[in-house]
């Protein structure tokens, strides 16, 4: 009995550590950039020997990794919340922004994530050109292929792809100037019922874009 809660308080210890580890390798790489700052300066910063960077993360490569996609869910996962057969443009368009606005439900972690990225921007270290082609892309290519069947077209052409772009750039103006909205209409911002109603809102517009799209193709074809 004593050695499984011994093993079990190892686990929680262990697992307090990386998350630590992850915190304070968010706002150091954040602050300082991925070179400048360095393994033993985030090993200090959380508490822990530096030689537990290199048992949870192999090295400050790995650690920067996962750090950087500490909040990215698995593309599988978000795409599976809009990408259903079965599921109304509605249903679709309410997966899309609720995987999209998530990260704004952890309120200063995702304030340290998002400097993190502009970070990574800045100064590129390669890791976000491989976001970009493993993560982003395949999420777009599957709202482009919903919004392509609610247009009861083929396949996602160059316009279905600028209006996907488009639908999405809403949510993304959420995540990249909060602060802004959050200066000028506070409200808007506060606490969970505001993001789900931000949601269902961006739904609305959105339904509308597409609309505006049929109207074009139909136009267009006639």
């Amino acid at each position: 009995m004593n050695d499984k809660i011994k093993t079990k308080k190892s686990r929680a210890d262990g697992e307090q550590s990386r998350e630590r580890l992850l915190a304070a390798a968010m706002r150091l790489f954040a602050e300082q950039g991925y070179s400048r700052a360095s393994t033993r300066e985030i090993a200090l910063a959380a508490g822990v020997n530096v030689a537990a960077i290199s048992y949870y993360f192999g090295d400050k490569a790995g650690l920067y990794k996962a750090a950087f996609t500490a909040m990215s869910p698995a593309p599988a996962d978000n795409i599976a919340m809009f990408d259903q057969p079965h599921f109304t443009l509605r249903e679709s368009l309410q997966g899309f922004f609720r995987q999209m606005l998530a990260p704004l439900l952890e309120g200063d972690m995702m304030e340290l994530c998002m400097r993190l990225w502009f970070r990574e921007m800045l100064e590129p270290t390669g890791i976000w050109a491989n976001e970009i082609e493993n993560g982003i892309r395949p999420e777009q290519d599957a709202f482009s292929r919903v919004l392509a069947r609610h247009l009861g077209q083929p396949a996602p052409d160059d316009e279905t792809h600028r209006l996907a772009f488009s639908i999405a750039s809403m949510a993304l103006m959420l995540m990249m100037a909060g602060d802004v909205v959050k200066t000028i209409r506070p409200q808007l911002m506060a606490g969970p019922e505001a993001i789900a109603t931000w949601t269902e809102r961006l739904c609305d517009y959105a339904t509308a874009l597409i609309e505006a799209e049929k109207i074009r193709i139909k136009e267009k074809t006639a």
